[in-house]
């Protein structure tokens, strides 16, 4: 059996130093509610971006629109120079082979095991692959995101809530993308469990040089792996940048929830794991 697993559609030629997803005056409204208003974001190519905001800033809004999921009242996205507004199937095609997504607990088929899950992107989009190829394939992914390799045959509901969002992760890495995006990975998780996921997804972001778009709430997880950070207040992205610099940011926002008791403790860990590095 060939070992490669099938790659995504190639995207149209960009320059190496243009962002994997840029977005220019994005604006999202539910009837007389507006969630965005003229936002503008870049995300760079093989960062971990984490996206924050208060209730309501419509962070999960936000990741639905650039998937396609959600079609914008204004503005324009290109991800990975590919206009993801499009209605051209190909362009949709594209974008969908490119990035892998993992939803609140893993949103994985309770009727489907582990490895059925798994091998769903690649019937979609890879139907020309053998059953076998496609089993062993999904043992490759079920194992690269940490799960043991029987895990492939359970169901669900058979695992814990860790182990799902791992199964979860495999399912987003099946096509090999580029871009990988999260929703709240670590939510629900005791802080060994989400320290474990942290560190995975630093480990495979660094080994297969992912973009990752990653909404969370979690401090701990913005200390420990995030390389910028974007902030969603006032109905677009008021700072995008390096922690350091965040944390400098003049917003009441910003400044409550970076500057409080569990931000403290969030740098005191972070300094910690660095000088034992």
């Amino acid at each position: 059996m060939a070992t490669d697993s099938p790659r995504p559609a190639t995207a149209p030629a960009a320059p190496d130093d243009a962002p994997a997803i840029r977005i220019r005056g994005l604006v999202n409204r539910f009837g007389q509610q507006v969630v965005h208003d003229g936002l503008d974001l870049d995300v760079r190519r093989g960062e971990i971006l984490g996206v924050v905001g208060g209730s309501g800033t419509g962070k999960s809004v936000l990741m639905r629109t650039i998937l396609g999921l959600r079609r914008p009242q204004a503005g324009s996205i290109q991800v990975l120079g590919t206009d993801a507004l499009s209605d051209r199937p190909e362009d949709r095609l594209r974008i969908e082979r490119s990035t892998g997504v993992l939803f609140q607990d893993g949103a994985l088929f309770s009727s489907l095991t582990v490895g059925e899950n798994v091998e769903v992107p690649l019937k979609e989009h890879h139907p020309e692959l053998p059953a076998t190829w496609r089993r062993e394939l999904a043992l490759l992914k079920v194992k690269l995101a940490g799960l043991p390799g029987d895990a492939v045959d359970k169901l669900p509901s058979q695992l814990s809530g860790g182990m799902r969002k791992r199964a979860g992760l495999a399912r987003a890495l099946a096509l090999d993308p580029p871009l990988l995006f999260l929703d709240e990975p670590t939510a629900g998780l005791d802080p060994i469990g989400a320290a474990a996921f942290d560190r995975l997804l630093r480990t495979l972001q660094q080994a297969l040089g992912l973009t990752v778009f990653l909404i969370t709430h979690d401090l701990d997880t913005l200390y420990a792996i995030c390389d910028r950070v974007a902030v969603l207040a006032d109905r677009r992205v008021v700072v995008a940048a390096p922690l350091p610099d965040v944390e400098r940011f003049d917003h009441p926002w910003v400044q409550e929830y970076f500057h409080g008791p569990r931000a403290r403790a969030a740098r005191r860990a972070r300094a910690t794991a660095t000088e034992a590095d």
